[in-house]
């Protein structure tokens, strides 16, 4: 069974497309000591069964609300073989933020490039040939409220799955200075070794609340690793 999460900004159609790809074969309940719903079902696609659970919708991983904390944390905890990230074709530049983030996190990602025949009464070209070159992840374009790219999304998942990528983005070299060196510290101090090194780092620089909690790393503590970058 490959285990598949539903990762993407709210209102981008991710429900659709988890409807989609599970039909009837789904069921409703909680996440663990919370009242947040859990949506999990099973897609079978040529004799392979996916295990979908479709993710709360969410901006990004910096943890301030329940669904940010539970998005992450299955992410980071659970591993599951392929995520999908459901971007609004016709909002792309606010919906890469997310995804951006998941490729930090390491995640196998295939994007299902939703809304198209939004984008495109909009006036929007994308290039979902570049898109996928740039980002280094498969591009899928999909119309889910009309079942469109559906049974190309499944088999651009099947073939992830078997894939396992982990692309990389580079930011400038002034930034990545600050992360190579914070990741450095992260490995001397045997800090979270069971998440992403680059997430990490970049999360630490952040200052980002959660992280440091989980690290056990204080503001003064990162203040002073930066303040070593020349």
């Amino acid at each position: 069974m490959i285990k598949v999460a539903l990762a993407g900004n709210p209102n981008v159609g991710k429900s659709v497309i988890f409807n989609a790809l599970t039909g009837m074969r789904q069921k409703i309940g909680n996440w663990p000591g919370v009242t947040v719903e859990k949506k999990e079902g099973v897609c079978k696609y040529k004799d392979v069964e996916f295990h979908i659970v479709d993710l709360p919708g969410i901006y990004g991983f910096t943890a301030h609300s329940i669904d940010e904390k539970i998005a992450r944390d299955y992410i980071l905890k659970e591993k599951p073989d392929v995520v999908v990230n459901v971007v609004d074709a016709s909002n792309i530049e606010r919906n890469l933020y997310l995804t951006m983030q998941l490729i930090e996190m390491e995640a196998n990602i295939v994007i299902a490039l939703n809304k198209m025949d939004l984008a495109e009464q909009r006036g929007y070209k994308i290039d979902v040939r570049k898109l996928s070159r740039e980002l280094g992840v498969p591009v899928t374009p999909t119309v889910a409220v009309r079942g469109e790219g559906i049974e190309e999304l499944k088999s651009a998942i099947l073939q992830a799955s078997k894939t396992k990528r982990k692309p990389s983005i580079r930011y400038s070299d002034g930034i990545e200075r600050y992360i190579s060196l914070v990741e450095s510290k992260v490995i001397e101090n045997s800090i979270l070794p069971d998440c992403p090194l680059r997430f990490v780092a970049i999360k630490l620089l952040e200052l980002d609340n959660e992280i440091m909690k989980e690290a056990k790393v204080g503001k003064e503590v990162i203040e002073k690793w930066i303040s070593l970058v020349s």
